[in-house]
This record gives structure tokens, C-alpha cells and sequence, in this order.
């Protein structure tokens, strides 16, 4: 991939992300919050951005989501590395309610 193609992919994806951001944020605000791991603030300011806004700050040369997952023990759980498949669902689980604190810690 040369630079103009890794730009036009951060662009697509930029826009991809604000797009499904705002469409969570308007069906389901709590729901969107935790999703997304923003703030109230974050989640008024995307809400409100018109398709021009969304389309400029898409063409940033820098992705604007990341990785919430930063710990090892929550990538473990999510990708069951040396568990069953039976234990799936409860590992799911546990990096959910994991991740949930840490949104309310951020909050």
C-alpha cells in the first residue's frame, strides 16, 4: 500500500466511525456512551456535526478511533487464548464488565 491508499483507507474509516457513532448516539445515548467509550461532551459535540464537518474531519490524516482494549488480560479474554469454546461466552463476558469500569472510571 502507498501513502495515498493508507490515506484513503484512515478517511473511509474516519468516516465509517463517525457515521455509525452518530447513528448509536441518536438511537441509544447510555448505550453509545459505553460503546464508544466517549463522554457526555464527546457525544453531544458528534451528534451535532453536519455531514460537511463529518466529511472534513474525516480527512485528518489520523484515525479517530482506537483500541480500548490496552490490557492483556481483556485481549486474552476476548480472544480466549487457551480456553474452550465452551468458556466463550463467560470470557466475553467478564472483558465486558471489565470494560465497563473502565468506562465509568473515564466518566
Amino acid at each position: 500500500m502507498n501513502a495515498d491508499q493508507i490515506l484513503a483507507e484512515i478517511r473511509e474509516a474516519n468516516l465509517s466511525y463517525l457515521m455509525l457513532a452518530q447513528s448509536l448516539i441518536r438511537t441509544d445515548r447510555e448505550q453509545a456512551l459505553y460503546r464508544l467509550g466517549v463522554s457526555e461532551e464527546t457525544a453531544t459535540l458528534i451528534a451535532t456535526l453536519t455531514p460537511a464537518q463529518m466529511m472534513k474531519i474525516a480527512g485528518g490524516n489520523t484515525l479517530l478511533c482506537r483500541f480500548r482494549m490496552d490490557d492483556d488480560i481483556v485481549w486474552s479474554l476476548l480472544t480466549s487464548h487457551g480456553k474452550s469454546s465452551a468458556n466463550d461466552g463467560v470470557s466475553r463476558l467478564h472483558a465486558s464488565i471489565l470494560m465497563a469500569g473502565r468506562h465509568q472510571e473515564a466518566a
